[in-house]
């Protein structure tokens, strides 16, 4: 059915998905205080970057809000990877057009809500339905941008 290439791209491309689904389950895994010393680290360099940047803005920082966003920012990239990762799979897969997206897009959602549901056994933290619909998000918009640079690689070789 497939060439032994072909073989090997649809297995390179689930153990690639599988990767990033252990990734995040890793740092799912970090109690809370280790979580927040992670997301407080960022959020120094960011304002350091700031600060350099633009220094008559960085007075004005609201430092907590600033981590706030850093830590969802982090659950929204971590979900479009995913998003990206799942497309890839189903596409190298044969799975194509509106049923690879659904599957893809259901992957990454029943992975979301798994992992904020371990996050309930980790010391400190909590599984959030919040964090569910942010990871839903960044995961849709990585499906999307799949579907459409594919879209744009396909007219781009036709021309």
């Amino acid at each position: 059915m497939f060439s032994y290439n072909k073989r090997k791209l649809i297995i390179i491309s689930w153990i690639s998905l599988l990767l990033w689904m252990g990734l995040i389950f890793y740092f799912s895994s970090k109690p809370a205080v280790q979580s927040k010393e992670l997301s407080n680290n960022v959020t120094e360099i960011m304002v350091q970057t700031i600060e350099r940047v633009a220094p008559n803005k960085a007075a004005n920082l609201d430092i907590g809000r600033l981590h706030f966003l850093i830590r969802k920012n982090a659950h929204f990239f971590s979900y479009l990877a995913l998003g990206l990762l799942a497309m890839n799979a189903m596409r190298r897969s044969g799975v194509y057009r509106v049923k690879g997206m659904v599957i893809a897009f259901s992957i990454c959602v029943l992975y979301a809500i798994s992992d904020e549901i371990h996050q309930t056994f980790v010391p400190g933290r909590s599984g959030e339905i919040r964090d569910v619909l942010i990871d839903s998000a960044g995961a849709s918009v990585g499906i999307g941008m799949y579907w459409v640079m594919n879209k744009l690689l396909k007219k781009v070789l036709r021309s």
